[in-house]
């Protein structure tokens, strides 16, 4: 069993009857790695009235425990939260009746090497030490004060200096500390090095150039994980962000903006969950631009790569003549509110049928925005679009979007066939059917496209991004990697030459409607860093793989068990994943609720 820091934090945020153990400390002794003699903790106090036996109530070998030093004042040092696991304590004194426990961690991850808790009749005895650079506390200036604090289920143990017999850069050393009458609560602070309510990131330094800002603004993506928790192990659970939505369809966010959630509603409107919260009114509201329901309505919203400038984004829609839409919009001086009057047709696609409309808008690591656009509807291609290179139905377009004027969009000059024209140009990739959704590693760039099958298989394709230019993924020539030309079944197959097929296929009725997802590349749970998730509008499964060697999808896992939400909750309709600016995943179920995905345990 490993502790989960990000679960035991907001647990213990929430213990209403924690019980505080003010402790003395003898002696408190922190160095850095600067110093001379390297980097150093050692924290005792002895004969405490507060250890006596039986005191005991929480076992850090069930629940582990948490330890926390934090300067009292700007500039000052923070470890932030240093887990110790459950694995790591061992009890003391006779077995089934522990006196005390120890932690002992020989290679020092987080700087802790042992930390001792021991009863006794007469008061017993608090110890902390580790010599490790590894520990976080960084002593740049005179500290103002220093508080202590290890955290074992509702126990409280604190420590608190304020005046020193060593303070200056690099070391700190008091003794003989008085005793607090309580254990202060611990109060949120810019600098701390752990990310707060209110905080993009928080990194624990006043570096501007390293992407976290002195006050905690995030100026580049490369920080998002800055002062985030960290879970071990992929045990994997969800919680719910909200269930006041109306048939979301899609969620997403600007690049520097980790606080707040855009979700598309089908019918027109875009709402915004910030720090949690889902504000009322909405960001953008187009309800009569847009054409409703069925596989109709408002798709899917993209952010400009430079949005934190100039505050544009994108919106695909079908419009009150059928026709799929590529808008862009900007928003107001306001960060919650589109200027509505701001829309700029890109692009107007023509659809024959009411179904197959796509709707997928991503920009990719090249910074070029990519469009999906189903068939044309009906069923089996009639008009053969997705294999014609004159229609852009059943395509994946590539679209430079940074034009200021008329049309609002060029065709990148490397595009496959840049001469086609101002619109065929826009041709990236060829072959789908209904690219419902598709996304981009956000580490490697490569490309996963999930396309909706016609009757007997569902598909999940993933190259390169090199790869996928002007690549042509079958469709209608085959389903999959099934003939499906001339007549369904075909009993012949054309050569498979310059054909992209899928890593991933599985049957109906297992599925009649794949939710491509994302790849993990969040903050929380590193050890899932590379799997992919994905769902079935129709069964709503969770499943993930973790690569594609050799055009297969590799370490095939069913998820669906581990993140069924519970509580008479249930995951009905997965429409979409989404991906926020830390690269944490979400799952959109259209019957109005929205999950975060977030270590189990």
């Amino acid at each position: 069993m490993s502790l989960l820091p990000i679960v035991a934090v907001l647990a213990l945020a929430g213990v209403a009857q924690a019980s505080d153990r003010p402790v003395s400390a003898g002696r408190l002794l922190l160095r850095d790695a600067t110093h001379r003699r390297g980097a150093a903790v050692r924290i005792e106090a002895k004969r405490e009235p507060t250890l006596v036996p039986g005191s005991l109530t929480g076992d850090p070998r069930q629940v582990g425990a948490l330890l926390e030093i934090v300067g009292g004042g700007p500039g000052d040092g923070s470890t932030g939260y240093v887990p110790l696991p459950p694995e790591g304590w061992t009890a003391l004194g006779p077995f089934g009746a522990p006196t005390g426990f120890e932690y002992l961690d020989p290679a020092e991850t987080l700087g802790i090497r042992r930390v001792r808790l021991e009863t006794a009749p007469g008061g017993g005895s608090l110890r902390v030490s580790g010599n490790s650079a590894e520990l976080p506390y960084r002593i740049t200036q005179a500290q103002t004060a220093i508080d202590f604090r290890l955290t074992i289920g509702a126990d409280v143990f604190c420590a608190r200096a304020t005046s020193f017999a060593a303070n200056g850069p690099s070391r700190v050393v008091a003794r003989k500390t008085a005793r607090p009458a309580v254990c202060p609560p611990r109060v949120a602070r810019c600098g701390n090095g752990i990310r707060d309510v209110g905080e993009d990131c928080d990194d624990g330094n006043a570096d501007a150039s390293d992407g976290c800002a002195p006050d905690c603004r995030l100026v580049d993506a490369a920080a998002a994980c800055a002062g985030s928790p960290v879970a071990s192990g992929d045990a994997l659970a969800v919680e719910l962000v909200t269930d006041q939505l109306d048939s979301p369809v899609f969620v997403g966010s600007p690049p520097l903006d980790p606080r707040r959630l855009f979700v598309v509603e089908q019918e027109g409107r875009i709402r915004v969950i910030e720090d949690g919260v889902l504000l009322s009114e909405p960001f953008l509201a187009i309800d009569d631009l847009v054409s409703c329901c069925g596989e109709r309505g408002l798709f899917s919203i993209a952010f400009d790569p430079d949005y934190a400038v100039n505050r544009r984004f994108f919106v695909s829609y079908t419009d009150n003549q059928g026709r799929v839409v590529l808008a862009r919009f900007k928003t107001s001086e306001d960060p919650n509110r589109a200027r509505r009057e701001s829309r700029r047709i890109v692009l107007r696609i023509p659809q024959p049928f009411p179904n197959h409309n796509g709707g997928q808008l991503a920009f990719g690591p090249d910074g070029y925005l990519y469009m999906g656009t189903g068939d044309g509807g009906s069923g089996g291609d009639p008009q053969e679009n997705a294999q014609n290179p004159t229609s852009l139905l059943g395509k994946l377009l590539r679209i430079d979007v940074s034009v200021r004027n008329r049309p609002f969009r060029r065709v990148p000059p490397d595009n496959p066939n840049p001469g086609a024209g101002p619109k065929l140009g826009l041709i990236w990739a060829s072959g789908l059917r209904n690219p419902w959704r598709f996304s981009f590693d956000r580490s490697t760039g490569d490309l996963y496209v999930a396309d909706v099958g016609q009757n007997a298989r569902e598909e999940v394709n993933a190259t390169s991004l090199a790869a996928s230019r002007g690549a042509n993924y079958g469709w209608d020539i085959f389903e999959g990697s099934a003939c499906f030309e001339p007549e369904p079944p075909a009993t012949s197959c054309p050569p498979g030459d310059g054909f992209v097929f899928p890593v991933l296929e599985y049957p109906h009725p297992e599925g009649c409607s794949v939710s491509g997802g994302y790849v993990y590349r969040g903050c929380t749970l590193p050890d899932l860093s590379g799997t992919y998730f994905y769902s079935d509008f129709c069964t709503p499964f969770v499943r993930t793989f973790r690569g594609f060697a050799g055009g297969v999808a590799q370490e095939q896992r069913d998820r669906t068990a581990e993140l069924a939400p519970g509580g008479g909750r249930s995951l009905d309709e997965i429409v979409s994943f989404g991906e926020d600016a830390r690269g944490e995943l979400y799952i959109v179920d259209r019957d109005g609720e929205l999950y975060r995905i977030v270590p189990g345990g």
